[in-house]
């Protein structure tokens, strides 16, 4: 059994005058403990497709079952990085990183140790006591990783934790968060336009097309590149051949999409 099923997953948005077709009929299931990055052009559905899975939304068609039961029957977190950090400018690091338990209104004797825990281990150890304005754009992502990770997630989504972010930051904090989240075996899905991330960081890698959003292909990555760290990964010969081939998809799917639209 899979730890995490999406089967036949359609949703429409509605106004008064438009129907738009948002996602058609996506299926796929998710080992415990791996990485899989949704890899599309914008507006097919990426991020539509994670806010289904958080529960933020519900789909039109379709379930979503995690360990076999139905998601909404599971009392779980689910962790959601986005682009921006979004941390409390007025509130200390520590209290940042404390902030899910609080809102849960879980919060217990010793969490204040653990998120002090969570912040050595993402190497942070000296901030505890600063605010956000006083770190850089990838310490105040690796303090959203700590905050993310402190309410023990069953689930990690991210939706391109690392575009905001200068080239080499952003190689760095892949390097970081993959071993992070093998570490604490986190199921994690990633939604990104970046061919080498979704290939460096993933155990599978499903390019969507749009309009509607679906599965066009699924891709797994050769296991002796997962096993590269994101930056070593990028010398393997294999990561070159998978680029190319991603990357001749990408272009047939985006001529087919401009026919479409003529």
């Amino acid at each position: 059994m899979s730890y995490l099923e999406l089967a036949s997953i359609s949703h429409y948005y509605f106004n008064e005058k438009h129907c738009t077709h948002a996602l058609d009929n996506i299926s796929f299931q998710v080992e415990k403990g791996h990485f899989i990055s949704l890899l599309g052009p914008s507006g097919c559905g990426k991020t539509t497709l994670l806010s289904i899975i958080a529960q933020l939304i519900s789909p039109t068609e379709g379930t979503i079952k995690l360990k076999g039961l139905p998601i909404d029957q599971h009392n779980i977190s689910i962790g959601y990085m986005l682009q921006q950090d979004y941390l409390f400018p007025w509130k200390t690091i520590l209290d940042n990183v404390c902030i899910g338990p609080k809102i849960r209104r879980e919060w217990v004797t010793g969490d204040y140790d653990k998120a002090k825990a969570l912040l050595a281990k993402v190497g942070l150890t000296d901030v505890v006591n600063k605010y956000p304005d006083q770190l850089s754009g990838g310490m105040r992502q690796r303090v959203a990783l700590a905050r993310t990770l402190m309410t023990d997630p069953a689930l990690l989504l991210l939706d391109e934790p690392f575009s905001a972010l200068d080239f080499q930051t952003k190689l760095i904090l892949e390097a970081f968060m993959s071993a992070m989240l093998k570490d604490y075996q986190k199921t994690s899905l990633l939604v990104t336009h970046d061919i080498g991330e979704a290939i460096a960081m993933s155990d599978d890698i499903f390019l969507m097309r749009a309009n509607p959003g679906s599965i066009h292909l699924h891709i797994p990555v050769p296991e002796h590149v997962r096993n590269l760290s994101p930056i070593e990964a990028r010398k393997h010969p294999e990561y070159h051949q998978l680029f190319d081939q991603i990357w001749k998809e990408m272009n047939q799917l985006d001529t087919e999409n401009d026919a479409s639209l003529v």
